[in-house]
């Protein structure tokens, strides 16, 4: 059987590919006007980060739940200092939430109404959590 990940580039390979392309669509979006270069760079990068997040939560929802080793994983790889000393799923989700430049709001509200309008990749995350504090 042949091994295909060694044809597989490396993850910082293939984070820098998909950031570079997606910041040369958002620049071709834009007529590749001068003066945006690193504000396409960085939502790309953001983008980047957003996917990550949205195929853990996926992959976590299909095998059953989240872990602490995959949400270390998850932290470490969207830029979470020492994801290792966090001792809970909350902790870890929390110091993803401020990477990610989002108010950290996971289960710090007892309410069943999000407060934001933007879209938050944990909605679904919090409202399990809070189906659980009702019950």
């Amino acid at each position: 059987m042949k091994d295909r990940s060694i044809e597989r580039p490396s993850d910082c390979a293939y984070q820098n590919q998909w950031i570079s392309e997606a910041a040369y669509y958002k620049a071709l979006n834009r007529n590749f006007e001068s003066g945006f270069e690193l504000d396409d760079w960085l939502f790309a990068e953001h983008d980047f980060l957003n996917m990550l997040i949205a195929r853990y939560l996926i992959i976590s929802d299909e095998d059953g739940g989240m872990s602490i080793k995959g949400l270390r994983r998850l932290a470490k790889s969207v830029g979470v200092q020492s994801p290792e000393i966090f001792t809970n799923n909350n902790e870890l989700i929390r110091a993803i939430e401020i990477i990610m430049h989002h108010e950290p709001c996971f289960k710090s509200h007892l309410s069943s109404h999000c407060n934001h309008n933007e879209p938050c990749l944990w909605r679904s995350e919090c409202k399990k959590m809070i189906a659980q504090w009702h019950n």
